[in-house]
């Protein structure tokens, strides 16, 4: 027979499942656990590289054995003459041999695809895809006509206001004239100057732009450090490099998934991938830096990661000057700016322009002499390239922060700058002389975990895109001088860090994330 306290313990269990059933837990259980398995099963379908199955040890297996239990000799001659030890009243000195010196693990010499690549299968098809878009001109036009030049409404004489490097379709509506902007624009530059106002063809509308699934992959395994578009119309493919070394390539038009779901990896560096370079006459030829103190040339032809430049030095910055293939211009060390001639192998020019490092490197579509840099010593400075023969170069203008400047980047007609730093605004110049200074406050406070915020250009003086901390693309219209809009999606769910702009296919822009993931916004 049941006591009363058995009785009261059934009651209570009776009644709870009552109450279970009443609000269906079991059933929201058993929902909630198929949708959890269900978000497992397609993130491990999601693109990723693939990286090569480790081969299985074939050496055997040694077992140790002393020079007694084997009947040889021993290898030491045993103590010095006179040897003495003084235990009493005195301290043993160990005397310690000299440890040999660390060696780098860098590979001072040209790296083969075979030796390089990492992924899992063949890199064929990338080597194929760069060499087809050599063989052909994918480059788009700027406007109607020849590249590198707008045409205005009235079919006017064309006025070159842009490099290649930076396209989109655009043209030009006249606008009173500035006398003040051209006179000195003709004074410095001695080009002539038309009044211009550039605009999308069409006009741009930001909420037309979309993130899919098949545009979502993740490209390198470490976090992202630079994230490139391939300069070319007609293929679609993005290069990033990340904090292990590694550079990835994603072809956005491979539709098969048996070829890596076109994610090729390789490992030409031993150390963070700080910038990658197309060339600008060949794209099959890609140089890349890193804090490992080398730049290598990737050259596609020959299957191979040729060595440039080598350097005990971490290479913090890289680029290239419109128009200048042969010539690389990059940062090393705390500060020091270096000028590289590829067809000589040398140093042309060696100068120490801040006194901390040098994050960025960005030369002016309008004027190529004119360059920008950024530093980690909370200062951004406009030179020119012409009057630095001096051993202390002026700046032409100097923008203060208060932290580290991580970018500074001119707009695509090469009439504004904008920078980036951590003291959480975004840095804008403008003016004939860049001396009209305002800025725009924006979150840049990213953890060490994190690549640090770097706002760029969209494709034409409008727009400037930079990262938000809630997993999100900021908008900043820098003539009202805030934000006008985010770029949000449940399939981003990480902080975008590094962000690109394709710079010939108006409203594609690549977001890159501190997982190796990479997304890619497209017009709808």
């Amino acid at each position: 027979m049941a006591t009363e306290y058995e009785r009261k313990r059934l009651e209570n269990i009776r009644r709870n499942d009552e109450m279970m059933a009443a609000l269906n837990v079991r059933a929201k259980a058993s929902s909630l656990l198929s949708a959890a398995t269900a978000t497992k099963r397609s993130r491990d379908e999601s693109k990723s590289f693939k990286k090569k199955k480790p081969k299985p040890a074939t050496t055997p297996t040694v077992i140790r054995k002393s020079l007694r239990t084997r009947g040889l000799n021993p290898d030491s001659g045993g103590l010095p003459d006179g040897f003495s030890d003084f235990r009493m009243g005195s301290q043993i000195t160990h005397h310690k041999p000299p440890s040999p010196k660390k060696q780098s693990p860098r590979l001072l010499a040209p790296l083969p695809f075979d030796s390089a690549y990492e992924g899992d299968g063949s890199y064929t098809p990338l080597v194929d895809t760069l060499l087809g878009v050599e063989s052909k001109s994918c480059r788009g036009n700027l406007v109607k006509g020849e590249i590198g030049s707008v045409k205005d409404e009235n079919e006017s004489p064309m006025v070159s206001t842009r490099s290649t490097s930076r396209v989109s379709k655009v043209f030009v509506k006249k606008e009173e004239p500035d006398d003040s902007f051209s006179d000195c624009v003709k004074k410095e530059f001695d080009i002539p100057v038309k009044p211009e106002k550039i605009e999308f063809e069409d006009g741009f509308d930001q909420d037309l732009l979309s993130l899919e699934p098949h545009n979502v992959a993740r490209v390198v395994p470490g976090r992202i450090f630079v994230v490139k578009f391939l300069p070319c119309q007609n293929v679609k493919m993005v290069a990033a490099g990340d904090k292990l070394g590694n550079v990835g390539f994603w072809n956005l038009d491979c539709e098969n998934k048996e070829d890596n779901d076109g994610i090729y990896l390789f490992t030409p560096h031993s150390a963070p991938v700080s910038s990658i370079v197309f060339q600008q006459n060949s794209l099959s030829k890609v140089i890349t830096s890193s804090y490992d103190g080398l730049i290598r040339l990737m050259d596609v032809e020959k299957s191979v990661f040729d060595l440039v430049y080598s350097t005990d030095e971490a290479i913090f910055s890289l680029s290239q000057r419109p128009n200048d293939e042969q010539s690389l211009y990059f940062c090393e060390d705390y500060g020091m700016f270096n000028i590289w001639d590829l067809r000589a192998g040398k140093s042309v020019f060696h100068w120490e322009l801040h006194e901390q490092r040098i994050n960025s490197i960005d030369f002016n579509p309008l004027n190529p002499h004119v360059m920008a840099t950024s530093s980690t010593d909370a200062t951004a400075c406009l030179w020119d390239l012409r009057s630095m023969g001096a051993k202390k170069p002026k700046t032409l203008t100097t923008l203060n922060h208060s932290r580290a400047v991580h970018s500074a980047y001119f707009s695509p007609s090469g009439l504004l700058l904008a920078t980036t730093s951590l003291d959480n605004f975004i840095g804008i110049l403008s003016g004939s002389n860049f001396e009209n200074t305002y800025k725009i406050y924006h979150n840049n406070n990213t953890s060490r975990w994190i690549s640090k915020f770097r706002g760029v250009w969209g494709w034409d003086d409008s727009y400037i895109y930079v990262g938000n901390l809630s997993k999100k693309i900021d908008v900043i219209n820098p003539k009202l001088k805030r934000t006008v809009m985010e770029l949000h999606n449940p399939l981003m769910k990480a902080i975008p860090c590094r962000i690109h702009c394709h710079p010939y296919n108006v409203g594609t822009l690549a977001g890159s994330t501190a997982g190796g993931q990479v997304y890619v916004w497209t017009a709808k």
